[in-house]
């Protein structure tokens, strides 16, 4: 039974923070880490994985939405999840940017799948503020006992949700836990939106800590 068979792979997945974010100064995995970290216990079980784009529009901005399938014999599982295109990034061209969509998205459709909880970081206090999460349904038909929850994260966070979240902080620890847990969506942002986002967050700060700089 496939789900079982997930169960265990769950269980002993491990996939290390081998990438280094240099702006926000914190370790975090990428798609492809989680792929090959992923593989020898897809090919143990003689179980396929296949990724898959499709882009869609919400309101006026665009989406990439990924789906993550696993296949064994006739019967699969599927996890989907979505990532904002950047209005504009400097430095890259449309297919740059859909690109870097599709890369989070993927990650975003592996982490459920493969129950891999990217908001727990050691540099953060709120591990149990995860992104909200939504039943999908398998692709194929199973019996009520093969049928397990699957859950796909929420689109990034808007410019003003962003913005709010930052405002709401109470303490510097809570900010920069915001930051952090935010990067991704961060860099979802226009350069502009960027630009204003680091402005808020600055004169948060200077609120918080009275003009002293924090050390």
């Amino acid at each position: 039974m496939l789900n079982k068979i997930l169960s265990k792979i769950q269980a002993d997945l491990k996939v290390p923070k081998g990438q280094f974010n240099n702006f926000g100064k914190y370790n975090y995995r990428s798609c492809e880490d989680i792929v090959e970290a992923v593989k020898p216990l897809l090919h143990a079980e003689d179980i396929a994985l296949l990724l898959s784009d499709e882009v869609v529009q919400v309101g006026n901005r665009i989406y990439v939405k990924a789906t993550a399938t696993i296949t064994k014999g006739e019967t699969s599982l599927s996890v989907t999840a979505y990532a904002r295109e950047a209005e504009e990034r400097k430095g890259m061209d449309d297919s740059q940017i859909t690109g870097t969509a599709s890369s989070y998205a993927r990650k975003y459709a592996l982490n459920g799948l493969f129950a891999i909880d990217d908001t727990k970081d050691a540099d953060t206090d709120e591990h149990t503020e995860g992104r909200k999460k939504e039943e999908a349904k398998p692709e194929k038909k199973q019996d009520k006992k093969d049928e397990i929850p699957e859950f796909t994260p929420e689109p990034p966070l808007t410019f003003d949700e962003l913005r709010n979240k930052i405002l709401e902080a109470k303490a510097i620890p809570h900010l920069k836990n915001v930051w952090v847990k935010y990067a991704e969506d961060i860099k979802l942002l226009s350069a502009d939106e960027t630009k204003r986002l680091t402005a808020v967050k600055d004169e948060k700060k200077k609120e918080l800590t009275g003009g002293v700089k924090d050390e």
